[in-house]
């Protein structure tokens, strides 16, 4: 099959491949080639008529469309305006628990939680300092080299903040790198001070509260002769202690996963993403949890994640949620719906709805169990909401930053980056995996070609699960992994 239809009630088809003009679809010829993840035109649209795609309406079309041919964003406009009143309409779907309970090798902590990594993280608490804490890390691989034991990585995360910034932008870094000292894939943590900036480190511990001191430690330069030797003195007594910690067989309940999509196109919401829905009940299923965020790319299907909230606390702490972005873009005086970028158009993403309606099938079909504001650390298990942009680099930070030890990223486009946990790739299509191998880690593509969800979504979850147990995915194979923290306010 070369295209189609998700919905019964859909009046466009998706072409799964480049479709030649004259192939018969859905009874109606073709009267122009129509590029892979493209929309085909099942029914003559007149000009204000919807686009009913995924069962839903994606937009309306701003010109007379004819059966046969495609829309797209130069002639598709959004629905969507404004703020919205919701009310509270049940539909869940409870997911039964797993009767085979699978397991994975992970690193239990003294605190209870589990790191599918055993690395050493060298933090800059200010931008200041990034050059510094970069040159101990180099010193410090090159030191240990062929001695590792069982650490994973040593890894500096240069920021551009710490100073300088006010209100909730200075929590904002806060926050994400206390976030950083507690989480689980890091089995010693430095954290590095200049000594004059906003974040102060005494005011910065406290935020922190009681760490295990062998593990984690904390300096500032500007008190020390040399603060590359005291460095790496602080890391050879921190490798001493993490360097022997050994992976135990660990439940999946244990996982906590971020799922994320980036550089989207039109076979994202027929493949990859209903991959990763598979995936987040499986989990969910096996008492993990599963976290789905990029808020603004949830408009215009919000009702759908609202109405799966477990009560009426969580439905509107989910309205929030989602109304608490909007006016966010408002003040910023941004329109709030024209989100697809120039990579998901050219995909065959035309308006918000369809990327959203595309976006948040990455969560199944779960009962949403958690509402998480940025910053905020996972406290319920299931699927949880979490607020955050739909940048990339942002929300997998945001992500990892929660607690989620693994982030599942989708794209029909192709993106390299990763951030500070294990960032694994899934392309929507197979020709994106064959010519980015180094950059992808797993093709959902192969569902476009007939392969069945059963078999596909089988080899994930072990594909997953070795990925948990220490098996690197690519951003980690090429050394890419960075942190981006959100930032809204005035820089001083």
């Amino acid at each position: 099959m070369d295209y189609i239809k998700i919905n019964p009630a859909d009046n466009v088809a998706v072409a799964l491949q480049d479709i030649s003009k004259g192939t018969v679809v859905e009874g109606v010829t073709l009267s122009m080639d129509i590029p892979r993840g493209h929309k085909i035109v099942l029914q003559d649209l007149k000009a204000g008529e919807n686009v009913i795609k995924y069962g839903f309406p994606i937009g309306h079309v701003t010109r007379d469309a004819a059966a046969g041919t495609m829309v797209d964003h130069t002639c598709i406009k959004t629905n969507l305006e404004g703020l919205l009143d919701y009310s509270y309409q049940p539909a869940l779907v409870d997911i039964p628990a797993a009767p085979m309970k699978r397991t994975f090798k992970g690193f239990r902590r003294a605190d209870g939680q589990v790191g599918v990594r055993n690395q050493i993280w060298v933090i800059p608490n200010v931008g200041c300092v990034n050059g510094i804490c970069q040159t101990i890390v180099e010193r410090f691989k090159a030191e240990i080299a062929g001695k590792e034991g069982s650490v994973d990585a040593v890894v500096a995360f240069p920021h551009n903040y710490g100073c300088s910034q006010l209100g909730a932008d200075h929590e904002n870094t806060r926050t994400v790198l206390a976030d950083m000292v507690h989480h689980p894939n890091a089995g010693g943590v430095l954290v590095v001070s200049l000594g004059c900036e906003n974040n102060q480190l005494d005011a910065f511990r406290e935020l922190v509260g009681p760490v295990d001191e062998r593990r984690v430690r904390m300096f500032v330069t500007q008190q020390v002769d040399d603060e590359i030797e005291y460095g790496l003195q602080q890391l050879r007594e921190i490798f001493a202690v993490c360097s022997k910690d050994e992976r135990e067989d660990v439940p999946v309940s244990e996982l906590r996963v971020g799922l994320k999509c980036g550089g989207s196109d039109g076979l994202s919401g027929i493949t990859a993403n209903p991959l990763l829905g598979v995936f987040s009940d499986w989990i969910v299923a096996q008492g993990g949890t599963t976290v789905l965020t990029e808020v603004p790319e949830m408009f215009g299907a919000e009702t759908i994640l609202m109405n799966r909230c477990q009560d009426v606390a969580t439905f509107e702490q989910t309205v929030h949620l989602i109304n608490d972005f909007k006016e966010y873009f408002m003040k910023q005086g941004m329109p709030v719906y024209e989100n697809p970028s120039p990579g998901n158009k050219a995909g065959g993403i035309s308006t918000l709805e369809e990327k959203s309606l595309g976006c948040t099938q990455k969560c199944g079909k779960s009962i949403v169990r958690g509402v998480l504001k940025y910053g905020e650390r996972l406290q319920v298990k299931g699927l949880n909401l979490l607020s955050a942009p739909g940048n990339d680099l942002v929300a997998s930070t945001a992500l990892a930053s929660c607690g989620c030890q693994i982030v599942l990223f989708t794209t029909g486009r192709g993106t390299p980056f990763g951030t500070f946990v294990p960032t694994m790739k899934i392309s929507t299509n197979t020709p994106l995996y064959e010519k980015k191998g180094h950059w992808i880690d797993f093709n959902a593509g192969v569902l476009a070609q007939g392969e069945p969800m059963a078999e596909v979504s089988a080899r994930f979850i072990d594909f997953v699960l070795a990925a948990a147990s220490g098996a690197p995915v690519n951003n980690e194979k090429n050394d890419w992994r960075e942190i981006a923290i959100f930032k809204s306010g005035v820089t001083l």
